[in-house]
């Protein structure tokens, strides 16, 4: 069965959006059934669900290889350099040739840009039978780069070179304090990764390494499917009245999307490539770099803007269209292993 869903997880995929989208144009009400499990401006019903999605890749991780990512530091100097310098300023260069007349768009694609992926890449990675403990590694050196440089890069990227450029954007202060960012990445890269350590330590001990590679593994893998398909569910019936209320800027904030994940993706597919680095080692580096936490860019701007702002807007089209894009990318990548 789980063959089957994996074969055709572009169509679920899709499926899933267009449902997500005419259940929550036909049942508008649908809005207030998620705000139910909101706590302290978090939708504890969407945490449950990334945290599912993520356990089972990380319960695979053998935790004990992870320090080898340190043994080709110009493989993780390559892997930083396209995240942290390549990946914010393309996202700016896109968002400014797209939406230079849409400022307050660009500031939300510009922070989909900065906000680096701590968590889906996990699933990305996984899905294209990547190195576990090289993806492992490489999202928990980003995540310790995000909680240090994310306001700085903000602060560069929204007010320095926006300026530079003659681009007037009404200023707002920004809720990018060390501790929300801290905290955004305890929850969804922490508390999985905790989990999959504990899973991997106690049952091995209890039951055994064949059983638990066999029978656990095999039988919480389809978690992250299950949990994949619902998210993008909820999140297409939660917006569907604005995607439908402003098609065309939905649109326009949904193509420098489209080409940043793309263009990410095979500059460092092809780099690696070139440089002799394995399949699997490729997929780990590539899918971290153009993947996006896109938990963190939407929870700073609706801190600092509101829910309803345009920036909001433009951070909550990001998933829409990184999780269909992102599949298609996996289903590319496992078609030209080598």
């Amino acid at each position: 069965m789980l063959g089957i869903v994996d074969k055709f997880l572009s169509l679920w995929i899709f499926l899933a959006i267009i449902a997500g989208l005419l259940v929550g144009y036909f049942f508008p009400n649908i809005n207030a059934f998620w705000a139910m499990f909101e706590y302290n401006s978090l939708n504890m019903l969407l945490v449950f669900c990334l945290l599912a999605m993520m356990y089972p890749p990380l319960a695979k991780v053998q935790y004990a290889k992870m320090l080898q990512v340190f043994d080709d530091k110009k493989i993780l100097a390559f892997s930083l350099f396209l995240n942290w310098i390549v990946g914010p300023f393309l996202m700016f260069l896109l968002a400014y040739i797209f939406l230079r007349d849409k400022p307050e768009y660009m500031q939300g694609i510009i922070i989909i840009g900065l906000a680096r992926c701590v968590a889906m890449v996990v699933v990305w990675s996984d899905l294209a039978k990547a190195n576990r403990e090289y993806t492992s590694a490489l999202v928990a050196f980003n995540s310790i780069f995000q909680i240090l440089f994310f306001g700085i890069l903000a602060y560069f990227y929204l007010n320095i070179l926006p300026s530079i450029l003659g681009i007037k954007i009404e200023s707002s202060t920004l809720d990018i304090s060390i501790n929300s960012i801290s905290t955004n990445v305890f929850i969804y890269l922490g508390i999985p990764f905790i989990l999959g350590f504990l899973s991997r330590l106690i049952l091995i001990k209890i039951k055994g390494l064949n059983w638990y590679e066999t029978k656990f593994l095999s039988a919480i893998s389809p978690i992250t499917i299950a949990t994949l398909l619902f998210t993008i569910f909820m999140m297409c019936s939660y917006k569907s009245d604005q995607i439908f209320a402003l098609p065309l800027d939905a649109l326009r904030i949904a193509l420098p999307l489209i080409l940043y994940f793309i263009c990410m993706f095979f500059l460092s597919w092809f780099i690696s490539q070139k440089n002799k680095i394995n399949y699997e080692k490729n997929c780990s580096i590539s899918f971290s770099a153009s993947g996006n936490n896109f938990e963190l860019a939407i929870a700073i701007c609706i801190a600092s803007f509101g829910i309803t702002a345009p920036q909001s807007f433009g951070a909550i089209i990001g998933p829409l269209v990184e999780v269909p894009v992102l599949v298609l990318l996996v289903k590319w990548a496992l078609r030209n292993r080598y």
